[in-house]
């Protein structure tokens, strides 16, 4: 297991405590690479406010005490999601070459963030490290087309998911909207022009009336990817 402030390879100063930035202590990521080299080198950038290091696990992975969120670099996720152990509630985001619609969606299911790669630069790496420690479940855009397009598929779904829609508010449909797009909650206030503090509020309103546990599960239940709760 080899430790870093700005590369999975070097350790300048492996037992030093990243410094918090403005309060926000910077995070630990343990790096699972299940099909070959970390393609990122360099990250996380020195001056990264939030990702303070990287913990590279080898097999059998592992997560450390201490790991914020995992990153499984993999050529098959669903294979090397069942070989991670010990994740317990640490949140997991998949960086993986797939794109099918099968295996984006299970994943999703699962709980996990999803990249493709190829289709996500070092900056939204780290939005989604930050983000899913706060319980959002980033997708890169074609992860999320490849969920949208989970629901085409299955129409019946997508027509039961519309009595939950109806729900909603105009104001909550477009917050859900750019949730299911990758979206964090600061990034849908920037696009809506609300704070912070109102997305959030819309987000505990439209959680209750989805019955969703979270960011993840109401995101599937918008798409028509999750069974419908009746009550």
């Amino acid at each position: 297991m080899r430790t870093s402030g700005n590369s999975p390879h070097t350790s300048p100063h492996p037992s030093r405590p990243a410094a918090p930035v403005h309060g926000f202590p910077r995070l630990t990521v343990a790096l699972a690479c299940a099909d070959g080299d970390w393609p990122h080198a360099g990250w996380p950038a020195a001056d990264d406010p939030y990702v303070g290091r990287t913990v590279q696990l080898e097999r059998p992975f592992l997560v450390p005490a201490g790991a914020d969120v995992v990153v499984l670099r993999c050529d098959e996720p669903l294979d090397a999601l069942a070989e991670l152990g010990g994740a317990g509630g640490v949140p997991v985001i998949v960086v993986s070459p797939h794109r099918d619609t099968g295996t984006v969606v299970e994943v999703f299911r699962r709980g996990a963030g999803y990249l493709v790669e190829g289709d996500h630069c070092t900056c939204m790496l780290s939005s989604a490290v930050v983000g899913a420690t706060v319980g959002h479940t980033y997708l890169s855009p074609s992860a999320c087309a490849a969920v949208r397009e989970g629901v085409r598929r299955a129409p019946e779904q997508g027509d039961s998911a519309e009595g939950l829609r109806a729900l909603l508010s105009p104001r909550e449909r477009e917050v859900m909207e750019l949730l299911s797009t990758g979206l964090g909650a600061q990034e849908i206030g920037l696009r809506l022009s609300l704070s912070e503090k109102t997305i959030r509020n819309n987000l505990s309103n439209i959680y209750a009336k989805l019955h969703a546990r979270g960011s993840t599960d109401a995101v599937l239940r918008w798409l028509g990817a999750a069974p419908v709760v009746r009550t």
